[in-house]
């Protein structure tokens, strides 16, 4: 005789008492019972129950979060270190009295007195006057959105074409990659300070495009040499690889695989060297071929209070030392990111 099905009890009270009904419930009863997957409080168990068993889900996995990036982690780094802090927070006030001097200076940076030349602080001048009686601290305070410009401008220029042309030369090579390191070559053989004496010295012109020109005129090899080695080193990875084989273009390739993963070091020198532009401009005007007057700067302020520093300091010190903070940040605001964008230092 054939065997019969076994069948609980539940089976047999709920086939006796509530016909199709019961068998219903002890259908989804046993479905319940034999669903796969871990129960509610226990970790899930190897392929037949015997191994060790699994992790847990994490919470960031349940609801699905992305992995951060680069960028992310190097932020919330940067949010934790001090030195950025307090670099972020003297640039940004830099910044404010570069647009809005007369925010916190009232006056003109141009109206001088003899009469109260080279006199100590007063009420209302607490910076004292220089050799021609101007007010050191209007002229300190103005003098901040010449060099911030300067600054600023000139390393953008310096990146933009320095990581143009250090991009193609790493990405494509060839001649045009031995071409441009010659020309680097010949452009580091070249003092900054005698081409700038020699540059600069025919120009006539008082604004600040001369020597921004020049800064990016003998700026850019720097940046260039940094970006050919990083698009190098970025386009042998395997990405770059499996984007080729499927028939990206090479400008494809250079600007969304390559050039996000190249741009790192080109970011961090770039900030470090804005402080050196700035310092350059002084050291320009200081020697009388970069800014002239009328224009305000801390390099014409030093050169025109260096005469008298022994009867009215306070005239060199507060340019001076306006300089000194400023070149000061943006060298600490570019070391903070160096060391946050910098796997290794992880």
């Amino acid at each position: 005789m054939p065997e019969q099905p076994f069948q609980s009890e539940g089976a047999i009270a709920g086939s006796g008492a509530g016909g199709a009904g019961g068998a219903m419930e002890l259908a989804a009863g046993e479905a319940q019972t034999l669903e796969p997957g871990p129960r509610v409080g226990t970790a899930p168990r190897g392929p037949q129950g015997t191994g060790p068993p699994g992790p847990e889900p994490s919470a960031a996995a349940s609801v699905g979060e992305r992995p951060r990036s680069l960028w992310s982690d190097a932020w919330q780094d940067l949010c934790r270190n001090p030195v950025f802090i307090i670099s972020g927070l003297i640039i940004l006030f830099l910044l404010f009295i570069s647009l809005w001097p007369s925010a916190i200076a009232s006056g003109s940076p141009l109206k001088c007195d003899l009469a109260k030349a080279q006199q100590g602080s007063a009420p209302g001048h607490p910076f004292g006057y220089d050799g021609q009686g101007c007010d050191v601290y209007t002229r300190t305070v103005y003098g901040a959105r010449t060099s911030v410009a300067v600054g600023v401008c000139a390393t953008l220029g310096v990146a933009v074409l320095g990581s143009v042309l250090g991009a193609l030369a790493g990405f494509f090579g060839g001649l045009w990659d031995s071409f441009l390191s010659r020309i680097t070559d010949v452009f580091f053989a070249i003092p900054v300070i005698l081409g700038g004496l020699v540059l600069l010295s025919v120009v006539t012109s008082n604004s600040i495009w001369p020597v921004i020109g020049f800064i990016v005129l003998l700026g850019w090899p720097q940046i260039s040499r940094i970006a050919r080695g990083a698009v190098i080193t970025a386009k042998q990875h395997d990405y770059v690889q499996a984007a080729r084989a499927l028939g990206a273009s090479n400008s494809r390739i250079l600007l969304r695989h390559i050039a996000p993963n190249a741009i790192a070091p080109v970011i961090v020198v770039a900030t470090i060297a804005l402080g050196t532009y700035i310092a350059l401009e002084a050291t320009l005007s200081y020697l009388g071929v970069g800014l002239k007057p009328p224009s305000v700067s801390w390099g014409i302020d030093i050169s025109a209070a260096s005469p008298y520093i022994r009867n009215a300091p306070h005239a060199l010190l507060w340019p001076s030392g306006a300089l000194a903070i400023t070149v000061l940040a943006f060298i600490m605001l570019g070391d903070a990111v160096r060391d946050a964008l910098d796997p290794k230092l992880r």
